[in-house]
């Protein structure tokens, strides 16, 4: 925290100096219609920040996903698409077809599907939470492995985490907010 304090004369100066001149790329029909910028052009008064993706020695990515009780701690790399859970196949940990669905839906939405193999272990929870909790891990872990791919996932609530929990029991009553039967007599 060691900066110089700049004054109002300084800043004009900074203003007024000539900018960098930024390379231009040529644009695709595809980012026209969606509205983007194309890469290396900067909007007017911003900067360009490249994300580095986050890629361990082993050439995986790593995320945890949380779902009501469930967490889930995912490592993808890129492969033939084989999903393990528990040490197990998809198939036979999330038997029902629409758990199966919510895992596979970051793939879906990015475009990649079959292209990354994916590890997990998940404890806590029920099932239903433990697919929310993966599918959570697995947007995190592409958006650390392919950093462009954020927008999308993010634009399709993934990368949210889902906070709803179960509400805790008061004293006093019999559930979180049921009562005790009232008894006139």
């Amino acid at each position: 925290m060691a900066e110089e304090h700049k004054t109002l004369a300084d800043l004009k100066e900074m203003m007024e100096a000539p900018k960098p001149e930024v390379a231009e790329v040529a644009e695709t029909p595809a980012a026209e219609d969606a509205g983007a910028v194309p890469q290396g052009v900067a909007p007017e008064g911003e900067e360009i920040v490249l994300v580095e993706p986050k890629i361990d020695g082993r050439g995986r990515s790593y995320a945890t996903g949380k779902r009501k009780n469930a967490i889930a701690r995912i490592w993808i790399k890129p492969g033939p698409g084989t999903i393990t859970v528990n040490g197990r196949e998809l198939e036979t940990y999330f038997a029902r077809p629409v758990l199966r669905m919510v895992i596979n839906q970051p793939f879906a939405v990015t475009d990649r599907e079959g292209q990354y193999d994916v590890f997990c272990t998940v404890k806590g929870g029920g099932l239903s939470g433990q697919a929310g909790a993966v599918r959570h891990g697995i947007s995190k872990a592409l958006t650390l492995y392919e950093p462009g791919l954020r927008g999308a996932l993010k634009s399709e609530g993934f990368l949210t985490r889902d906070s709803r929990v179960v509400e805790r029991k008061k004293y006093g009553r019999k559930k979180a907010r049921r009562s005790f039967q009232f008894s006139k007599r």
